[in-house]
Order: C-alpha cells, then structure tokens, then sequence
C-alpha cells in the first residue's frame, strides 16, 4: 500500500473516534510530500530522518512531528502495513529552550490594534475593522483563533452579552460570558459588518471583503503585519516571535494578575478560568498561565501579606 492511502486510512480511523486531527493530517501530508507517495515498505529511516530533521534545529516542532509519525506507524503496524517502523528510537536532545507564551503588555495591545488598518490594505481580502474586531475577541474573550472565525451570526447574542462556542479544541460545546467593555466592542463591530455585507443568523460573524469566512492563514498573515507595523518583537529569531494565540495566553494571565489585586481567592477561580477557557482539565489551565514578571510580583505581594497576617495571628 503507498503512503497516501495508509494516511486516508489513519485519518478515517482516528476521526472514526471523534478525533478533528487537523494539525496531525497538515504534517502527515507533508511527510508524503517530503519522502514522495512511495510504497509504505520502501521508506526507509534515512527518509524519515531528513523529514524530520528540516533545515533547522531539534525544536518542539521535531517532537510534534516525531509523535505524529508514532501514531502513525503504531497504527500501520498494528494493520499489517509495515514490518517494523522506520522512525528513529531515540529522541535527540532539543538544541533550542521551549517556547514561552508572549504576554502582550496594555500598550503592546493598543498598537496592535492600532496598526489593524495599515496590515489590511485595500487590494487585502481582509478588511482592518474586522482584523481589529478578531484580536480583541481572541484578547477579551480568550478564544482559540478557530473557535473565533467558526463563529455565526447566531452564535453571538449580544443582548445576552454571551457567545456560543462550538467549534473546540475537544468537541466540547460551551457558553462564553462577554464583559460590559468586550460587548460594546462587538457591537460596533456588528455595526459595521451588517452593513457591508448579509447577515443572517447561518453567516460567519467575522467575514472577507467578498463575505466568506475568514480563513485561518488570513488571519494569521494579516497579524504578523499587524505585529511589525506596531513594532513587537523579542529576541530568539523568526521563529520564536510574538504569536496570535499569545494573545490567548495574555487574556487569561492579565484575568489572574487583575484578581491578584482585587484580592480575590484565586485558587477558587482558577478551576472557572478552566471552563471558561474550554480545558477538560485544571492542569492545562495552570500550565496556560506563564508567569510574567507581573504575575509573579502579584503572587508574590499575596504571599508576603499572608505571611504577615501568620506572624501577628
């Protein structure tokens, strides 16, 4: 059998189980277009090796790609498919620190915003108010990028100040509050969009010039401009810049620093930061919040004052 069809074959078996497995099948396509459509008996650990390896150095990327092609191969083995696995049985040590989420400062985020417009130029397909409109959602409401342009007309009740999330991470539905601030936002936005384009309840709610939904890549594209126009950046070469998804991660670690300050008991909220941020756990939550100088100078004033209220207890 090639290597395409065992692909088709995996990819309907893992969906077959509720799996979206979108990420997974962009690399398994690009292993086959790496090592060609070959029989699955004739590609061998050289091939393998030079796929993985890339043009750069062991990154988190190597072992994303080396865990995909496991499954793969457990998979291939198990159906007969192969005789043994060509992957390599060692994982090389990684050459380059682990990512770390950007925390985007409030000033960061006013460029940002401000710098929609330049990003999207007319001959763009995608306009600046709706480049604006998208990263103060991802922002405000901590959304994952797909879950924001899968959204509908009718998945954001405005009057009701709550979204409908329904494309997740994990298949897992859920209802997102809006504040006062993020609500208006919206609403402007709305605004806007209904009068350029249609807008019944089945219509994207973040949309192109033409009306179709805005595409992942767009989006993506139209924020690395954004991000140079406003002059964001740190050090660590392209690949280790500010991401649209740190935008995600600021959301959710500016939350905790601002109930820090009020004084509110975070170990209370940090399991309603996990629903409402759509993990299936607390431990993904905890490991979502990087800790920012900020937040640790918060955490750190908590403890100080904790331990004073100990001694004159």
């Amino acid at each position: 059998m090639n290597l395409s069809n065992a692909i088709s074959l995996y990819l309907a078996y893992k969906r077959s189980l509720g799996h979206r497995f979108a990420t997974e099948e962009h690399m398994l396509r690009a292993f086959r277009n790496a090592v060609s459509d070959r029989p699955m008996n004739r590609i061998k650990a050289t091939h393998v090796l030079v796929f993985l390896n890339g043009n750069g150095p062991v990154t988190e990327c190597w072992v994303k790609k080396y865990n995909v092609l496991s499954g793969f191969y457990r998979f291939a083995l198990s159906r007969g498919l192969v005789t043994q696995s060509p992957l390599p049985h060692r994982i090389p040590l990684r050459t380059t620190p682990a990512f770390v989420p950007y925390i985007y400062s409030q000033d960061e985020l006013r460029k940002l915003l401000a710098a929609c417009a330049a990003a999207c130029p007319g001959r763009c397909h995608l306009e600046g108010y709706v480049l604006r409109a998208v990263l103060i959602l991802l922002y405000g409401a901590a959304l994952r990028l797909g879950e924001a342009l899968s959204l509908t007309i009718a998945d954001v009740d405005l009057a009701e100040s709550l979204l409908q999330v329904r494309e997740t991470k994990f298949f897992k539905a859920r209802i997102v509050p809006l504040g006062r601030d993020l609500t208006g936002a919206m609403s402007s936005y709305l605004v806007i969009r209904k009068d350029r384009h249609p807008a019944s309840e089945a219509f994207p709610f973040f949309c192109c010039r033409d009306g179709r939904p805005v595409p992942r890549h767009m989006a993506q594209a139209a924020f690395r401009r954004a991000r140079d126009y406003a002059g964001i950046e740190r050090d660590g070469g392209p690949r280790r810049q500010p991401r649209l998804h740190d935008l995600r991660h600021s959301g959710a670690v500016h939350r905790v620093v601002a109930w820090y300050r009020r004084g509110d008991d975070v170990q209370d909220l940090l399991p309603k930061l996990a629903t409402y941020l759509g993990h299936v756990d607390l431990h993904a939550t905890q490991r979502y919040l990087t800790m920012t100088p900020e937040l640790l100078h918060e955490a750190s004033l908590r403890f100080e004052r904790y331990a004073m209220e100990v001694n004159h207890g």
